[in-house]
């Protein structure tokens, strides 16, 4: 009999098939070569995970999971919607650091789509931020603290696709090369300064103090 997977063992399995079906996509994955590199066997993958989709699927759950916990930390801290968004940089850009299989898991899945499809894989992934940030920016304008023309869904969109971008800037090689020709050799090293741009940026749209 199986002993039952500790939760670092399960955490492992996870982090390595998420790097795998980044690297290599859904269809040039293989499970042994994912439970080869966990430092289990085969079997007790598919005791856990029904297949390979099952597997991808628990991947981007974990993946979700993680990102709705940074969304509420960052929501819960108080403070004005710059506040807000401040924090909300930050811990992205520390998650992004920690776990850099996820994120190219996310823009694996933005390219190529998953087993379940584009369309099913975006309302899975996208419907939860979308409405965390539609109701921040919602709660803003209710207060007058941002101008009063602002359409909540779409600001929402153009948030997301600033942080989306940075993400994919700390996690996926394209992108940190194209991060350092704008930021320098070690834009990596360069949290404090890109965060404060990016307030800057966002604070001018919103016109914000």
């Amino acid at each position: 009999m199986l002993k039952p997977l500790t939760k670092e063992q399960t955490d492992r399995i996870l982090s390595i098939a998420a790097e795998e079906f980044a690297d290599r996509g859904f269809a040039g994955t293989a499970v042994g070569s994912i439970a080869k590199k966990a430092g289990v066997s085969v079997g007790v993958i598919y005791k856990y995970y029904a297949g390979k989709e099952a597997l991808f699927n628990a991947c981007v759950s974990k993946s979700l999971d993680s990102m709705e916990e940074v969304l509420d930390m960052a929501g819960n801290d108080g403070g004005s919607l710059m506040d807000m968004i401040e924090n909300l940089i930050r811990r992205m850009q520390t998650f992004a650091k920690e776990n850099p299989e996820y994120i190219r898991l996310y823009h694996q899945i933005t390219v190529s789509g998953s087993p379940a499809g584009k369309t099913q894989s975006a309302e899975l992934i996208e419907s939860g931020t979308a409405k965390i940030y539609g109701e921040f920016i919602k709660r803003a304008a209710r207060s007058g603290e941002i101008r009063n023309d602002i359409d909540p869904a779409a600001f929402a969109f153009l948030i997301d696709d600033l942080l989306m971008m940075l993400h994919f800037s700390y996690a996926c090689d394209y992108y940190k090369d194209r991060f350092r020709i704008y930021f320098g050799d070690n834009a990596l090293d360069k949290d404090k300064e890109v965060r404060e741009q990016m307030l800057k940026f966002i604070g001018s749209a919103l016109k914000a103090d």
